[in-house]
């Protein structure tokens, strides 16, 4: 039997056992007022996501429950592992308005940039 084909990694939990982890794949876009991640996680639905922010570290988990299927695994490209993804946040975001949305195994994060850095224009006086 072959093995999984997607990038997984071995991270310490609380409790100083390792877990294994997918990671999943990010797509980020810049725009004026915010940042964009769209998260592919195939096989989560919103109760299995978990998404936190603690001091300026954003982390993505998500649990999946796949189905069990009768039979012997000849070939999987799937990872019977939960993805787990951790950003390192910029001081320009604002943390306290992040938002989230879950769409066919893709979840979209809004990291609104805060007021400070976003783009203005300056009125000239009279």
């Amino acid at each position: 039997m072959m093995d999984t084909l997607m990038p997984t990694q071995q991270r310490l939990t609380g409790d100083g056992s390792r877990q294994r982890s997918v990671l999943p794949p990010v797509n980020i876009t810049a725009k004026n007022d915010e940042y964009l991640l769209e998260i592919e996680m195939p096989g989560v639905n919103k109760e299995g996501l978990e998404i936190s922010v603690e001091g300026n570290e954003l982390t993505i988990v998500g649990k999946r429950h796949p189905e069990q299927v009768a039979g012997e695994v000849v070939y999987r490209e799937s990872a019977e592992a939960e993805y787990h993804r951790v950003f390192e946040l910029s001081s320009d975001i604002d943390t306290g308005k992040i938002s989230a949305e879950m769409h066919q195994g893709i979840v979209r994060l809004h990291l609104p940039k805060a007021e400070r850095v976003k783009p203005r224009k300056i009125k000239i006086a009279d």
